[in-house]
This record gives structure tokens, C-alpha cells and sequence, in this order.
């Protein structure tokens, strides 16, 4: 099992740190409003729907660039608790379904979905990627010794499920939800078939291209 790092216990921020904590969550629950409606809005709108001019924007993300990049790493680290958190579950095939109801639940997938492409990744999401890849194969190595996942899903059959929940749009955030769960109950009763899966799996390195800028 991944060994989940250690920090040592959070001091309360002060004032000024925290009102600044505040303000930066704002920002970027702003910035993920905006660019899931369309990755190609200008920066100005994620200020204007922040409620902050776009001089106190760029002194905190000077591009539009390092705001994708900062909003999709956030992301990864929510991905990553979560699927840190399921590994705590005592057995290997509840602590994989209840992963997968949170980060759909959390819609961090949606962030790929829409946004793939419209940034470059730099060195500093590789960790958190490559940690990703770690705890979510180890979550599919647990479910299947359970018996109960079907033995030819690998851990990227995972990132697509999540996908394809996060596709799923409607213009009222609380049926979206709700077709999202539906659609993802219906992929949980597939990880469980016997039924022989058309294709090879998807393999490591597949889904790289649509990181490139075009």
C-alpha cells in the first residue's frame, strides 16, 4: 500500500493569511465555474465572476495559463485524498465504490475532460500524477482479491469510468448529479459482469496526446 506522507499539524492561519486563503478559494471555485462553460473565456471573466478586479487576479495568476495549470493540480490533490482516504476502507471493493461515488460526487474529472489540452503540465503536478496512477492501481489490485471486480479491468478502465460520468451535462447542477450517479451505478454493475469486454484494455502512456497543446 502507498505510504500516504506525513505533515505535521496545521497551525490556525492568521488573519491576513486566512482572509487571503479565502480569496484565492474563490478565485479558483471561479476560474472551474468559467472554464467547464468554455475553456476559451478570457481571464477577465473569471474576475468578473470572483468579484475581484482583474489586477488582484493576475498578482495571484499572472496568465491564464498558470490558472489552468493551478485549477486542474487542485484536481489531482482532491482525486488523490479521496483515493488516499479509500484505501483506509477494510474491504478492497466498498473502498473502490465509495471512491468513485466521491469524485464523481466532486466532478474533479470534468476539469480533464474540458480542459486536456488548453495548458502544458509542468514539473510540478509529476508527483501528484504519478501518485495518482500509484493508489488507484493499488485500489483495483484490492477490489479484485476481493473476487468481486472483474479480473480483466485495470486501473485506466477507472479514469474512464470517471470520465464518462463527468460528461454528463445538464443545465441544472442537481439532475446532473443525479444522471451522473445513475449513469455510474451502471458501470459499478459492469466492473461486476462475467461478460467478455470487447478490446484489449487501455494501455499506459494512451491517453498522453490529449495533454499536448495543438
Amino acid at each position: 500500500m502507498p505510504k500516504k506522507s506525513e505533515t505535521p499539524a496545521q497551525k490556525p492561519l492568521s488573519g491576513r493569511k486566512a482572509q487571503a486563503a479565502r480569496n484565492n478559494g474563490i478565485i479558483l471555485d471561479a476560474a472551474r465555474a468559467v472554464f467547464l462553460a468554455d475553456a476559451s473565456a478570457p481571464i477577465s471573466a473569471v474576475a468578473e465572476k470572483a468579484g475581484v478586479g482583474i489586477s488582484a487576479l493576475y498578482r495571484r495568476y499572472p496568465s491564464k495559463e498558470v490558472l489552468l495549470r493551478t485549477l486542474c493540480h487542485d484536481g489531482i490533490r482532491r482525486y488523490n485524498a479521496e483515493a488516499d482516504a479509500a484505501l483506509e476502507d477494510s474491504d478492497g471493493w466498498d473502498g473502490l465504490v465509495g471512491f468513485l461515488e466521491r469524485v464523481v460526487d466532486a466532478d474533479v474529472h470534468a476539469l480533464t475532460v474540458h480542459l486536456a489540452g488548453t495548458f502544458t503540465p509542468d514539473e510540478s503536478m509529476v508527483p501528484d500524477v504519478d501518485h495518482s496512477g500509484v493508489v488507484t492501481e493499488e485500489l483495483v489490485r484490492r477490489a479484485h482479491a476481493t473476487g468481486r471486480l472483474r479480473e480483466e479491468a485495470n486501473h485506466l478502465d477507472i479514469g474512464l469510468i470517471l470520465e464518462s460520468c463527468a460528461a454528463i451535462t445538464s443545465p441544472a447542477p442537481t439532475r446532473a448529479a443525479e444522471l451522473r450517479r445513475r449513469v455510474l451505478a451502471l458501470l459499478i454493475a459492469g466492473l461486476t459482469s462475467d461478460t467478455p469486454l470487447p478490446g484489449p484494455p487501455p494501455q499506459p502512456g494512451e491517453f498522453a496526446w490529449r495533454w499536448e497543446r495543438p
